[in-house]
């Protein structure tokens, strides 16, 4: 079986330079032995987060309560596959707004995990492609790669691309970091598909956790004392 990989872009520009990177992070999904539906977020419309995990934690969830817009469609999508690629185009250091209002939503899949012990993302695998002409794209994927790992998606290795050049066939490194995020997104997911997932148990032994925390205190109380004395000699 092959892994299905969905590849999102956020650009209102379907020829705009993420979109690009993302068509040959399509290239290195098939040859990664992947399929792929590539979904331009610019074709739906979806709303804003109300924010009712704020009101009631259990409002909260899959399929979202909004639903006259086409968030539960696309979502729908990202829980039958096994993995996804985002590109973005950066807009003042940050993912744009239509990426953002449906990242938002997706704590309807992630608060999941409040429903029946699991985010309905968790397990799958995630790369990120970003396109802006200064420092921000890292920090736009640095943002989702964070978001994402904070609702149960594995962050593959080399899972990013970028550039700030207007033309991307001008920067050899992004078409081939593309490519290779789509790759390596593809195997990993195939990978995961053929082993046992090991995911976030919630439910721990606090007290346990506690005591050993209270053992390593007490094991470096001493040099705990000693650090102290030699600071307060400096001063």
């Amino acid at each position: 079986m092959k892994p299905f990989i969905v590849l999102v872009s956020a650009s209102e520009r379907k020829y705009g330079n993420s979109s690009q990177l993302l068509y040959l992070a399509a290239e290195g999904v098939q040859d990664g032995g992947g399929s792929f539906e590539i979904v331009h977020l610019s074709d739906h419309v979806i709303k804003p987060c109300i924010g009712c995990v704020s009101d009631e934690e259990r409002l909260c969830k899959y399929p979202c309560l909004i639903a006259d817009d086409d968030f539960n469609n696309l979502a729908t999508k990202l829980i039958n596959s096994q993995g996804f690629i985002v590109a973005t185009p950066v807009y003042w250091y940050a993912p744009n707004g239509n990426l953002k209002n449906f990242i938002d939503r997706l704590t309807s899949l992630e608060n999941m995990i409040d429903h029946v012990g699991r985010s309905s993302l968790e397990g799958k695998v995630a790369g990120f492609i970003a396109a802006g002409s200064d420092s921000g794209v890292m920090m736009a994927i640095s943002y989702m790669a964070i978001t994402f790992n904070s609702m149960g998606v594995h962050i593959v290795p080399w899972s990013m691309a970028y550039t700030h050049s207007p033309d991307p066939t001008e920067d050899v490194q992004a078409m081939m970091d593309a490519y290779n995020v789509g790759l390596i997104t593809a195997k990993m997911a195939r990978i995961l598909m053929n082993n046992e997932y090991v995911g976030y148990e919630p439910k721990v032994d606090l007290e346990k956790l506690k005591r050993k925390i209270e053992s390593v205190r007490s094991q470096f109380e001493d040099e705990k004392k000693l650090r102290m004395k030699k600071l307060s000699s400096l001063g």
